[in-house]
């Protein structure tokens, strides 16, 4: 007989601070296989299972059996309260990995908040009966897969009966191309033009059948001809001509990444319009991704020779310090950077961190400010630089980037009263949006 009273959903929260910790998952994962095959049923031991094949990067088996989890119940409550919940707190979100949706159980690590996760999808609609909760979070994030669904949750939730917490037409205008249209003219704000190009108009730029200056004439390539002719653009990405006159000049290479893509993955900088022909081949025609994005690569080293990239959060139209991330290489993610073998790194994101208030948050306050407007969200963060010129450089806007305080306290003893700040902002902004409307039933 099938045991219905099945072990609670460990979560994502517990299974990234077992594998930053470098623990064996091996044994956990043979539990949670043992669970799921004695009870078919079991779907917390199979959504588990498939964020510990993430973990692992065993990216295909984990969204298969993902699939399998969501086939039984769409439904699950994340272990987040300490205590009894003073909040109730619905998330919607959309299946796929772990960057598809906001980490809120990480936000939400260790507080009083009773926290159910809603999976939905175009085979996953919303459910007729929901649990009671005070607020409802569109956890889903901006992309290529969670466009129609946002679309759908808009007018899913126009009149929902309590407070919805970072509304999905705000996170679907924040593809890069998008951002770029809504932040760019920002005073105080430097955002590279950026253009999305199907995978057949690259290839044609990469064989010389379409000018790369037709396209970004700014990226001006050393030998290439600048013309005054522009790349036929859809109707659906308005303004983009007037971009294409922008005045950021002087020779410079561009960038190009798969639309959809993080962490570096399929990100190249491209010295040559030779180059785009060599990173097509690169990647093989069968795995290649359908969309692209183009834009200027913009060389935001400082003085001393290093490149400094920054996450910053919104919450409310307050900034607050994530991370800083100190390399020599252009192309910096946080866990590339030599932030845990480089003791004066890691003093230097300290000093940040400590006088982040006072010193990057005040010197961009306008144009942060700007941003929050533009975005519209409750919630959402900015990897950033700094320019020569002192100016706010944008790289991404999202809802959905990783945030959390799982790096060892030993090296990084300056985190944790850190993110603790970030985390009592999140749960306060909760409790200040539901503080004057009743709960949904």
């Amino acid at each position: 007989m099938k045991n219905h009273n099945h072990t609670p959903l460990i979560g994502l929260a517990a299974l990234m601070r077992m594998a930053v910790a470098d623990d064996d998952l091996t044994a956990l994962g043979t539990q949670l296989i043992t669970r799921a095959t004695l009870d078919a049923e079991d779907a917390n031991a199979l959504l588990d299972l498939s964020t510990l094949l993430q973990l692992r990067g065993q990216q295909s088996v984990a969204l298969a059996t993902q699939v399998q989890a969501l086939q039984i119940r769409q439904l699950y409550r994340a272990p987040t309260a300490a205590g009894p919940a003073c909040l109730r707190v619905l998330a919607v979100m959309a299946p796929g990995d772990l960057m598809a949706n906001t980490p809120l159980e990480c936000l939400l690590e260790q507080a009083n908040v009773q926290l159910d996760l809603l999976y939905v999808s175009a085979d996953l609609p919303l459910p007729p009966t929901l649990p009671a909760h005070d607020a409802l979070f569109i956890a889903v994030g901006e992309s290529e897969q969670n466009q129609p669904l946002l679309q759908q949750l808009a007018t899913t939730v126009a009149a929902w009966p309590c407070p919805v917490i970072n509304r999905p037409a705000g996170i679907a205008r924040l593809s890069r191309n998008d951002a770029y249209e809504r932040l760019h003219a920002i005073p105080g704000v430097v955002m590279p033009v950026t253009l999305r190009l199907d995978k057949n108009t690259l290839q044609q730029i990469g064989q010389q059948a379409l000018p790369l200056t037709a396209a970004l004439p700014h990226a001006d390539f050393p030998e290439a001809l600048v013309i005054q002719e522009a790349l036929s653009i859809p109707t659906t990405v308005g303004g983009f001509q007037e971009a294409l006159v922008s005045p950021l000049r002087g020779g410079c290479p561009i960038i190009v990444r798969p639309v959809d893509s993080h962490a570096g993955h399929g990100l190249a900088k491209l010295d040559h319009p030779d180059g785009i022909a060599e990173y097509l081949r690169e990647h093989g025609d069968a795995a290649l991704p359908v969309a692209f994005y183009l834009s200027p690569f913009i060389d935001y080293r400082s003085a001393d020779g290093w490149f400094r990239k920054y996450r910053v959060l919104l919450i409310n139209g307050r900034p607050f310090a994530c991370h800083m991330a100190i390399s020599k290489h252009w192309m910096i993610h946080y866990l590339n950077a030599d932030m845990t073998g480089n003791a004066a790194n890691r003093a230097e994101e300290a000093n940040f961190m400590a006088n982040f208030d006072e010193g990057f948050a005040l010197r961009h306050k306008n144009a942060l400010r700007a941003i929050y407007e533009s975005v519209g969200l409750h919630y959402f963060g900015i990897d950033c630089a700094e320019t020569a010129d002192g100016k706010l450089l944008i790289f991404e806007v999202d809802s959905n980037m990783i945030v959390h305080a799982m790096d060892p306290p030993e090296l990084f003893p300056y985190k944790q009263p850190q993110m603790r700040k970030v985390f009592d902002a999140f749960c306060q902004m909760l409790n200040d949006e539901t503080a004057q409307t009743p709960p949904a039933a």
